[in-house]
């Protein structure tokens, strides 16, 4: 019997519970650790994978109408930080700010991007925190009453439902000092085009998916054999969101600690949501959550919004 290699008991709980529900599940947060988060940034720079570069373009060419949302000594606080490719060019437009604030759950790859920007930027305090965006982020007390501007792109609000995504705006719109919050999020669109950019012909959103059970391998102890798993890609229409599986090959049991868990053949376990938006929905999730949208701007062929959100009056 193999026992867990990590402290990470949330991570290994979470999944337990995911894995022995029906149907089975795994939360999409625990893709990033280091490796997970390395995949993810190759993700990025593939030819089917259009939302990183569209929004890239939308930033590139609105970055000085952004930045007039930015007030002198404010602080940039970035949701899901990852590599910060993006905050450079809010960075770059904005030399106003007083304080960028990185959000990761994956503290070796926030520490790392953190340092790079630090040196890049050394007027600027960079300060990272890490956090589960999804709770309560405690503030260092300099910043606590600071003015703020929440910063979340690569429509990453996209892998919460609706409640989620109601209820994260809604705590971000509680945060002290709390003014703008500029939002990323993917629009719908052609069903080959979303097939196509989460189910990539070199395969490394494959091997992103998969990492997750090598995860659970080396932290958990478990006994995932990854060639009984298939990546798959698949477009929910009434729900309107990409969906993750990882699809087993045949029939057959994995351990973790001393829970087994069984496989038919065909059976997924369901890792991500990515929910596409349009114009309309943007506006009625912004609202639900007492906020309202101020611009929406949008690439030529409108398949990605990046919203300035203000708090509703």
């Amino acid at each position: 019997m193999n026992k867990p290699l990590t402290e990470n008991t949330e991570f290994i709980t979470s999944s337990l519970n995911g894995l022995q529900s029906d149907p089975k599940t795994l939360q999409s947060k625990w893709f990033y650790d280091p490796a997970g988060s390395a995949l993810f940034e190759e993700i990025t720079q593939l030819p089917e994978y259009y939302p990183t570069r569209t929004e890239l373009s939308i930033l590139e060419a609105e970055a000085d109408a952004l930045a007039g949302f930015l007030r002198d000594g404010a602080a940039l606080v970035e949701l899901g930080s990852g590599a910060s490719v993006k905050t450079r060019l809010l960075l770059d437009a904005a030399p106003q700010l007083g304080h960028y604030v990185p959000l990761d759950i994956s503290a070796q790859f926030l520490k790392q991007s953190a340092a790079d920007l630090a040196r890049d930027y050394p007027a600027l305090e960079v300060q990272p925190i890490v956090a589960d965006f999804m709770r309560d982020v405690v503030f260092p007390p300099a910043l606590e009453n600071a003015s703020k501007v929440a910063f979340f792109p690569g429509s990453t609000l996209g892998n919460l439902d609706q409640g989620q995504a109601v209820e994260l705006l809604a705590k971000v719109g509680a945060w002290p000092g709390i003014d703008s919050f500029i939002l990323g999020l993917d629009l719908v669109k052609d069903t080959e085009v979303l097939i196509n950019a989460y189910n990539d012909s070199a395969g490394v959103t494959a091997a992103f998916n998969l990492n997750l059970l090598r995860r659970l391998n080396r932290e958990a102890g478990a006994t995932f054999d990854l060639v009984n798993f298939a990546h798959d890609a698949r477009w929910n229409e009434s729900a309107q969101r990409i969906e993750m599986h990882l699809v087993s090959k045949r029939a057959h049991d994995v351990t973790i600690g001393e829970a087994t868990i069984s496989f038919q053949e065909g059976e997924s376990i369901h890792t991500e949501n990515s929910h596409k938006y349009t114009a309309d929905s943007i506006r009625d999730i912004a609202k639900t959550a007492g906020w309202q949208v101020t611009e929406m701007l949008l690439d030529p062929k409108e398949f990605f919004a990046v919203s300035v959100l203000k708090r509703a009056i």
